[in-house]
């Protein structure tokens, strides 16, 4: 049962990494949204692949009315925080509790 808990602990590392990650492309995409950069530049591009799928999602799913801001960041912040509160922890607890 050691394996498995040191396992379910690293998987739960790898997915808190990941989910920082991808908060920080969020916000530093919602951030250079507001400036309008270079859309040719490969880091804007980069950014662009990363988060426009997700945030084409959330658009569907909630059909939020067409403002001047756009709110689907501040939902896939919202949705990276409970899986970082409730995913993450959660496997931390079964591993706990397979030791």
């Amino acid at each position: 049962m050691f394996v498995l808990s040191q396992f379910i602990r690293a998987i739960a590392g790898v997915i808190e990494v990941v989910l920082q990650i991808y908060l920080w492309i969020v916000i530093i995409s919602a951030l250079l949204s507001w400036v309008n950069p270079d859309p040719y530049n490969p880091i804007i591009r980069f950014l662009y692949a990363m988060t426009e799928p997700v945030y084409r999602i959330i658009r569907r799913i909630l059909p939020l009315p067409r403002m001047a801001i756009d709110f689907s960041p501040v939902i896939v912040i919202l949705i990276i925080i409970f899986l970082q509160s409730f995913l993450v922890q959660t496997l931390l607890q079964i591993a706990a509790k397979l030791q």
